[in-house]
């Protein structure tokens, strides 16, 4: 078949099962067997890139970060709405509504509020070219390289045979399934990164990331709830637009209700109050609306919001409940996260049993207690919370609540850091920090293992190949089982062995920074490894004697003994020798370098080097690269949107520098 006709074919197929699994809820096919119409697209694309258009299903996930987002000037006004959060407030609109028109004959429709972010999108000849958001409502944000990636988005609609559509602006949704925000904050918590405080602020963030590609991986979806603008047709009802909509290939505010009196409206409020804690989704309140675009244009706007809508939002709901016991779950990084144990109640749709307590602080400053009578509510209407206590309420001779000094998994000493909230454990074996053991040890900067990522890995502990780091070295082993696994193969698996026997050669400081010992970093590392040249020798030293290497401090130098001698900490390094993994260092301290006794400090984005690439350079030629602006800083090396440490930099008067400069400070 010929190639501009099999990627038309294709084209057609991917986008009729986009809309029937994103849109429509009803797949028709495995995705195995969607992948593959995919991939069959991708490969003709690529070997005929004349044939690309902007509407093709591969086109979603763009390859360029932007450093920022251009304004949009919104030419129909995303108006907010006047909140109500009483029944009286619904039928003072109602009777304003109706005397207002001169008439008692009046539709409504409610919809259901969903929490996410307002945003706008362009069609010309029902091709997409534009995603924005509401900003203020006059000036937004183009982000229309982001909005591409989420797949109920259509690229091109379907416009019915006859009908000519030169233009349509369109305002929906983008919110990010409960489901999907609770995986999304279980996956930034194992990479040690930002937890979100809700399903909102999660879509909000991921809209906003200059890298599409993330945007991609955060599976956020849209609900589409109003046409802002249309040229070339009308139609005569708000119900009538969605319904166009939904033909056009956008998913719709869910399940709209024409009322065709305000009692009529409260019923259905109170009806989707009773549900809404069961909804995928997150919903904060409810939307009623005139339902007629003509009497819309009688009632008008204020300056700040629609006359013809308002939206009713839910007061947060609070229950009393006894408090039975607090438990502590171990995650990922370490962190120890007590949780409160309470008598079964029911909230927001759903019956709680236990309630997240955050961390030590949150318990001593709401002074809670086991055995305490506690307020609660959800958080964000997902995660059970105690806001309080009632004190009149507290038995007496309770004892206040002491988080464990050992972790309850392994056992090993679980401490907390200064400056932070959080207590974690220490041992390098505990089941529970596995994961992310194993990603620190295999990442880039420590062991190097390329294609152990964080999806592999949780498939190895699934399956049991692996539990402790040592076992990595053992997998050689499993080889057949490893080609077995989903997306390896014989190939996959081969590269990975390669890559994980080729680390056994890796110098000393690598080991010592995969281990993960608290405030030993790269740098520090390096320096250790350089000093004593063994593991055996660095584990024979005391504080004192760590103390005289360069930069080391009393904290750094407790820590990495503390480390060193845990029982479990010791067994991890005994397997590693027996399994052939280097302990040994070759590193020389470089002297007589161009940067030899400067300290540099590195903020921002750099146009073409990474702050790995811009680090190397700089400890090769002697230097060092420190993590914070003080009067020792040489030089501050800025690329764009550099933040707080350049504005000190200045403060102090220390040397900025571009790349540029750097450059031809390194004599490149």
């Amino acid at each position: 078949m010929d190639a501009s006709k099999r990627i038309e074919e294709l084209r057609e197929l991917i986008n009729y099962h986009n809309r029937k699994y994103y849109i429509e809820d009803n797949p028709e096919i495995e995705d195995h067997v969607y992948d593959k119409l995919y991939h069959e697209l991708l490969d003709l694309e690529e070997k005929n890139p004349h044939l690309i258009t902007p509407d093709s299903p591969t086109r979603r996930v763009g390859g360029q970060a932007s450093n920022a987002f251009t304004k949009v000037i919104h030419e129909i006004k995303m108006e907010s709405l006047q909140d109500a959060f009483s029944v009286e407030e619904l039928y003072a609109f109602d009777k304003r509504v109706r005397d207002t028109l001169g008439q008692t004959d009046v539709e409504y429709v409610v919809e259901k509020k969903i929490d996410g972010l307002s945003v706008s999108l362009e069609y010309e000849s029902g091709l997409f070219i534009r995603g924005s958001t509401r900003g203020d409502g006059i000036e937004g944000e183009d982000v229309t390289a982001n909005l591409r990636t989420i797949k109920s988005i259509p690229l091109r609609l379907s416009v019915p045979a006859g009908i000519d559509l030169p233009y349509l602006e369109v305002r929906g949704e983008v919110f990010m399934s409960k489901k999907d925000f609770l995986e999304l904050n279980e996956r930034q918590e194992a990479m040690d990164q930002k937890i979100f405080a809700n399903p909102r602020n999660a879509a909000a963030g991921s809209l906003r990331q200059l890298e599409p590609s993330v945007t991609a991986s955060r599976k956020l979806d849209i609900f589409i709830f109003n046409i802002q603008r249309i040229d070339g047709l009308a139609t005569p009802t708000h119900t009538a637009s969605l319904e166009f909509l939904k033909v056009l290939g956008f998913k719709i505010s869910p399940d709209y209700k024409l009322c065709s009196s305000i009692d009529e409206v409260i019923a259905e409020i109170d009806a989707l109050g009773e549900i809404r804690g069961s909804l995928p989704y997150e919903t904060d309140g409810a939307v009623i609306k005139i339902n007629s675009l003509a009497q819309r244009e009688i009632l008008g706007s204020t300056s700040k919001a629609p006359r013809w809508a308002i939206a009713y939002k839910y007061p947060p709901e609070v229950k009393k409940t006894l408090l039975k016991d607090i438990v502590i779950q171990v995650g990922r990084t370490g962190a120890l996260t007590p949780n409160a144990v309470l008598e079964p109640v029911r909230i927001a749709g759903t019956t709680v049993s236990r309630a997240t307590l955050h961390n030590e602080d949150y318990i001593k400053e709401r002074d809670i207690r086991i055995g305490d009578t506690v307020w609660i509510r959800k958080a964000g209407e997902i995660i059970p919370e105690i806001l309080g206590v009632d004190f009149s309420a507290r038995p007496e001779n309770i004892a206040q609540y002491k988080m464990p000094s050992v972790c309850p998994v392994c056992g090993a000493p679980a401490v907390r850091e200064e400056q932070e909230a959080v207590i974690r454990c220490t041992g390098i074996e505990c089941p529970a920090r596995l994961f992310r053991s194993i990603l620190h040890f295999a990442s880039r900067d420590a062991m190097n293992i390329e294609g152990l990522g964080p999806a592999l890995i949780e498939m190895l502990l699934d399956k049991g190949f692996i539990k402790a780091i040592p076992d990595l070295y053992t997998l050689h082993e499993r080889r057949e089982q490893l080609i077995q696994l989903e997306r390896m193969g014989e190939k996959s698996t081969d590269n990975l062995l390669e890559s994980i026997e080729k680390s056994k050669g890796n110098d000393l400081s690598r080991l010592i920074f995969g281990l993960g010992a608290r405030y030993i970093g790269k740098r520090a590392a390096q320096l250790v490894a350089e000093h004593f040249k063994s593991m055996d020798a660095i584990m024979s030293a005391d504080a004192e004697e760590l103390q005289k290497v360069e930069e080391f401090g009393e904290k750094m130098a407790f820590s990495l003994v503390s480390f060193l001698s845990q029982e479990q900490t010791r067994h991890t390094i005994s397997r590693l020798k027996d399994l052939g993994v280097n302990m040994e260092s070759s590193l020389q301290k470089k002297k007589g370098g161009v940067f030899d006794g400067l300290t540099f400090v590195l903020t921002g984005t750099l146009p073409t080097y990474s702050r790995n690439d811009a680090t190397r350079l700089i400890e090769e030629r002697g230097g060092k690269v420190s993590g914070s602006v003080s009067k020792k800083t040489s030089y501050v090396l800025a690329g764009d949107e550099a933040g707080s440490k350049l504005d000190k930099a200045v403060q102090l008067g220390i040397t900025i520098i571009d790349e540029n400069t750097f450059k031809s400070m390194c004599g490149l």
